[in-house]
């Protein structure tokens, strides 16, 4: 009988418990409101972390297990929690949503839990996961209780330090996803950032300025010149991202942050390198044109060092342009994606680069082979000029009238041209004159030797001086005298002065100047022929 009791109070105690509702989750906090949706994993996790970034805690709280804590206690803590696992999962954990399970049932189905991974703790790893729980009858996935439970441990190791001294305002309300303490701790991060650069960089040159003052060349005073900017950007960078790291951003504000000091980085040594180029490229230029007295070889040798300043200057902008998009996933996969797929398309941009680089190319061959250097004086297009500037793609010519030639460096490998600086300087100059031919030659050859020695003792070098009858005509005499130089620049001044000269000296001899001489000549008076007839007198005038 006592035992037919017992059963039936276990039945009556079963019955009521079956009639009883279930038990809702997270008792503490009340009814979840409507937004919140903890059907899967996937939506759970996204749920949790948008009402986290909108400083919605008390809401994200709704994601957590909270059964362990006390009813009373839910509220605040789980406010609290949420706060601090959204700062956990921001520094140590970016949760990829795509990996999450959409199915209600989970991945693999009818799994209880998911695992979004690991974050080390004092030598070991804890395991931040979602787990499918029963609430009001109904399966809900919330983060798991073992994963609540590490949440402050986690915080301690990875948090804010100043969430324990600052007032709970600082950590409520975001504003685009930052708190006001971090909105506060970045404004301190830029201006001590810049502030500390500035210092930091005028330091450094100093103590730079006065070991470079220690040698007797000057090119190192001039690399730590060169440094005033530069090294003020990449210090700049480097306490910027050093400085943000401690206000435990949200990964994709704190990766904008490291992106932006890592490009003001990259900025700042390709704007160094070229800075050293250039410093170096006029070092260089300064001492050869110095030390070099062989004004041939000191050209050679400024049209060298101006080609391969262009050169790494180009490959400079270029692999800093690489290196400044690389760092975007997706300008990498895109191009990745071009060249692994569309072949063709690699095909089209070579031939369309091929003028460019076969351009290219010949600047580099121009560089070596040296047709033509910074100073040569050429004849291109029948202009003649000075070579005034080298670039991989166009050389500028400095005609004699002061206007400015822009020409193709394809045309000086592919067409013919006249380089009148090529090798050695001196050159010899002609200039031609039409005389009688009564005149004394040999009084012409003594007249230009006068010229020489006199008027243009400065410009003629001494080696070719002479006239010759260059041609013979029907009625004057063409005249060469020949000239040297030891420089081409004098050539056109000597000519113009050997000219004036002598026709001044024709004209004090006017018996030289060409004439046009007309002869009258007598007939003969006509002879009667054999049969007593006189012809007729002829009706053309004489000859002259």
């Amino acid at each position: 009988m006592h035992r037919d009791s017992r059963g039936l109070r276990a039945l009556v105690l079963v019955c009521v418990l079956w009639s009883l509702p279930a038990a809702a989750l997270n008792n503490g906090l009340g009814q979840p409101p409507p937004e919140v949706d903890r059907q899967t994993p996937h939506a759970t996790v996204q749920g949790f972390l948008a009402a986290a970034h909108r400083g919605n805690y008390a809401l994200a709280a709704h994601y957590l297990d909270l059964d362990f804590i006390p009813r009373a206690e839910q509220p605040v803590r789980g406010a609290q929690l949420a706060r601090r696992l959204k700062f956990v999962l921001d520094r140590k954990l970016p949760v990829d949503l795509s990996s999450l399970s959409k199915a209600p049932e989970g991945e693999p189905p009818n799994s209880r839990t998911q695992q979004l991974g690991t974050i080390p703790l004092e030598g070991a790893n804890v395991s931040i996961r979602v787990q499918r729980v029963t609430s009001e009858g109904a399966l809900v996935w919330v983060f798991s209780e073992s994963t609540v439970r590490q949440v402050d441990p986690l915080f301690a190791e990875y948090g804010p330090r100043v969430a324990e001294f600052l007032p709970p305002v600082f950590f409520s309300n975001p504003v685009l996803g930052l708190e006001l303490w971090q909105w506060l701790g970045l404004l301190v991060t830029l201006l001590g950032a810049l502030v500390l650069a500035v210092v930091v960089e005028r330091l450094m040159l100093a103590f730079a300025l006065r070991l470079a003052h220690w040698t007797r060349f000057t090119w190192d005073d001039d690399l730590v010149a060169a440094g005033k900017g530069p090294l003020k950007l990449v210090v700049f960078a480097a306490l910027l991202a050093a400085g943000t790291s401690f206000l435990r951003l949200p990964q994709p504000v704190q990766t904008f942050f490291n992106r932006v000091g890592y490009s003001l980085g990259v900025t700042s040594l390709a704007w160094f390198i070229l800075r050293f180029l250039r410093v170096s490229a006029a070092f260089v230029q300064k001492r050869v044109s110095v030390e070099m007295k062989d004004a041939s070889r000191a050209r050679s040798v400024s049209t060298q060092l101006v080609v391969l300043r262009s050169i790494f200057e180009v490959a400079t902008y270029v692999i800093a342009a690489a290196l400044l998009l690389i760092q975007f996933e997706v300008v990498r996969s895109v191009g990745v994606s071009l060249l692994a797929s569309a072949g063709i398309a690699g095909l089209v941009l070579g031939l369309a680069a091929q003028k460019s680089i076969s351009t290219l190319l010949a600047g580099i061959q121009l560089s070596i082979t040296q047709p033509i250097r910074i100073g040569d004086q050429v004849v291109v297009e029948n202009e003649f000029g000075t070579v005034e500037e080298i670039t991989l793609t166009y050389v500028v010519l400095r005609v004699w009238d002061q206007r400015r030639m822009v020409i193709p460096i394809t045309q000086f490998l592919d067409k013919p041209f006249q380089n009148w600086s090529k090798g050695s300087s001196e050159m010899l100059g002609a200039v031609t004159l039409q005389v009688d031919y009564f005149t004394d030659i040999n009084a012409l050859r003594a007249e230009l030797t006068r010229i020489l020695e006199t008027d243009g003792r400065q410009m003629w070098d001494g080696r070719v001086g002479n006239v010759v009858v260059l041609e013979v005509e029907d009625r004057t005499l063409t005249v060469r005298a020949l000239v040297s130089v030891a420089n081409s620049d004098l050539l056109f001044d000597l000519r113009a002065l050997v000219r004036e000269r002598l026709v001044e000296f024709l004209r004090g001899n006017p018996q030289w100047l060409p004439i046009t001489r007309t002869e009258a000549r007598q007939v003969p008076s006509p002879q009667p022929s054999a049969e007593g007839k006189t012809p007729p007198a002829p009706s053309t005038p004489p000859r002259a």
